[in-house]
């Protein structure tokens, strides 16, 4: 089936499999199905809207709505909500019942919710067993971290987003179970690791790409199992070890732009594999382990049978949902999981069964249009009912909304709690003020405040020779040499800089955190050509790129 999309007028294409899953997912109510009609909007424009559901990096300080307490929220404090610190919130000193009404059949269900959205308290912060991690968003199980996101069983970590169960790491991003590791992108199992990307238990180590099982090797790509290699040149380990130094030295000497132009250079010469696949079976899309049965899907594993759906483990028979863990059968989610099953619509499900159009839910079935319910049943919007009440009155709402053409859809933009730029959706769909605008979208003006410090220093200023550095920089304001928004260094980052002999750095965190989300590959596909043998492909490299892109076949014989 063709249609065109209703948000970019594009055209896309819903398959009998798509078709195939809407049916397995319609709800079946008091012995009733409720059809879910096919997406009218192209998947881009669905996983955008989605995004632009979740904050995740901008942090601000705001007061507890219930205790007065200054508190660091995701809301900053000119939203329209009431916003509670995780400890109040899950509190027993209000009921998210409380804020209940009857649905009113003469106005679109959007707009009722949205009123309901204005009104239900919402957690100042997701986060899980922190301890001395004030500054940290959907993350858990962290001690002594600062700016996570994303982020799982982590140890003194700091300025990174998805790093799980890794210890003394900085500026990172898809860094997994690795230690003392700093600016590295999808790095596993690494220590020590810096100015990384694409590396598997690889240690001591600097500019390394594509690499597996290396260690004291610097400014390479694609290496195997190897030690003391020097831009993809063998060494002694007297050789290298005197390039090291000299290499150390210069970086002291504020060389680090030099080296990253290098090692640019190195990693665009190199050669890069179409996907990133490992153990999957009939998959499309790219970072994909461990799974089999699946349809343009990114940075997801252990999963089966999904489509069109975006970072996340162990999750099966998902259609349109991002940022999931140990979730069945949804459709149209945004953050989903831990037990989540049968979910259609959604903004924050956790623990939740046979439920719609919800937000901020956790323990909790059989749910329509609710938020911030929690270990609740049968409720609509807010409102409790027997469930003899709840089977009668939820096909008639859908009804209503199919009518108003709201049934299936996701909620609209103007609904979202956060303005585009303070989502996701800018980190992969960026627009400016005035396209997000157009498109429905607010927007939000980053205004710092200048941190009450002793003096203000231009980045570009500051030694390179991290020896050079008093310890007086702590009541420093930096400014960022791209941005020129301010920012400070922490005791924690400072103490990791002069072990690892590491210069400050020169960017803002949210410029810095930008830049690597660049060095990753887009969530899109293209066809092409492999490099050596001709072989046609499928890739997430662009061809205008022009870099060497091998199939499996010839990657595998070239790098192994």
């Amino acid at each position: 089936m063709q249609k065109t999309c209703a948000s970019c007028s594009q055209s896309f294409s819903v398959d009998d499999a798509d078709i195939a899953f809407l049916d397995k997912l319609s709800p079946i109510i008091a012995g009733e199905k409720q059809s879910l009609p096919p997406p009218t909007r192209c998947p881009d424009c669905r996983q955008r809207r989605r995004l632009s559901f979740r904050n995740e990096h901008h942090l601000y300080r705001r007061t507890c709505d219930l205790t007065g307490a200054s508190i660091i929220s995701a809301y900053s404090p000119d939203k329209p909500f009431k916003v509670y610190e995780p400890s109040a919130w899950w509190g027993d000193q209000w009921d998210g019942l409380s804020y209940g009404r009857p649905f009113d059949f003469n106005r679109p269900f959007f707009e009722q919710f949205a009123e309901l959205q204005r009104e239900v308290p919402r957690i100042s912060l997701h986060v899980v067993s922190v301890e001395n991690a004030d500054y940290v968003n959907l993350s858990g199980y962290l001690k002594d971290c600062y700016l996570l996101f994303a982020a799982e069983y982590d140890d003194h970590c700091l300025y990174g987003t998805q790093v799980i169960k890794s210890e003394h790491c900085v500026d990172t991003l898809q860094c997994i179970e690795s230690a003392y590791c700093y600016e590295v992108v999808d790095c596993e199992k690494c220590h020590s690791l810096s100015y990384s990307r694409n590396c598997v238990n690889c240690n001591d180590s600097l500019f390394l790409a594509d690499c597996r099982g290396c260690h004291d090797c610097i400014l390479s790509t694609n290496l195997r199992n190897k030690s003391y290699v020097v831009r993809n040149v063998q060494k002694s380990k007297e050789e290298f070890e005197a390039e090291k130094t000299t290499i150390l030295k210069a970086l002291r000497e504020g060389k680090l732009p030099e080296f990253w132009e290098e090692f640019e250079g190195i990693e665009k010469k190199s050669i890069h594999r179409a996907l990133e696949l490992q153990n999957c079976e009939n998959v499309r899309g790219n970072y994909l382990t461990n799974s089999k049965n699946l349809k343009n899907c990114f940075d997801l594993a252990y999963a089966e049978d999904c489509t069109y759906v975006t970072t996340g483990f162990k999750n099966k028979d998902l259609m349109d949902v991002c940022h999931t863990t140990e979730a069945e059968l949804g459709y149209e989610g945004m953050s989903l999981g831990y037990g989540a099953y049968g979910i259609i619509v959604t903004s924050g499900a956790w623990s939740t069964r046979d439920s719609m159009y919800t937000e901020i839910v956790n323990s909790c079935q059989n749910l329509f249009g609710c938020i911030a319910l929690k270990n609740e049943r049968y409720c609509i919007l807010n409102k409790q009912y027997t469930q003899k009440e709840y089977e009668e009155l939820v096909p008639k709402i859908i009804a209503h909304m199919q009518k108003t053409r709201e049934w299936g859809e996701y909620f609209p933009e103007s609904l979202s709690p956060f303005a585009y730029n303070e989502t996701l959706a800018q980190d992969y769909y960026p627009l400016s003020k005035a396209e997000a605008e157009k498109c429905g979208f607010r927007w939000r003006e980053i205004q710092d405040e200048m941190p009450d410090v002793k003096k203000s220093v231009p980045a570009s200023q500051v030694p390179s020779d991290i020896t050079a550095i008093p310890d007086d920089v702590l009541d420093w304001a930096l400014v960022c040499e791209g941005t020129k928004r301010p920012f400070r260094i922490v005791k924690q980052e400072l103490k990791f800089y002069r072990e690892r002999g590491i210069p400050l750095p020169r960017l803002h965190p949210d410029e810095r955190h930008r830049r690597r989300t660049l060095l990753r590959r887009q969530r899109l596909l293209h066809t092409g050509k492999c490099s050596k043998c001709g072989k046609a492909i499928e890739t997430t490299f662009q061809p205008e790129q022009k870099v060497n892109v091998y199939c499996d076949e010839c990657y595998l014989k070239e790098v192994y």
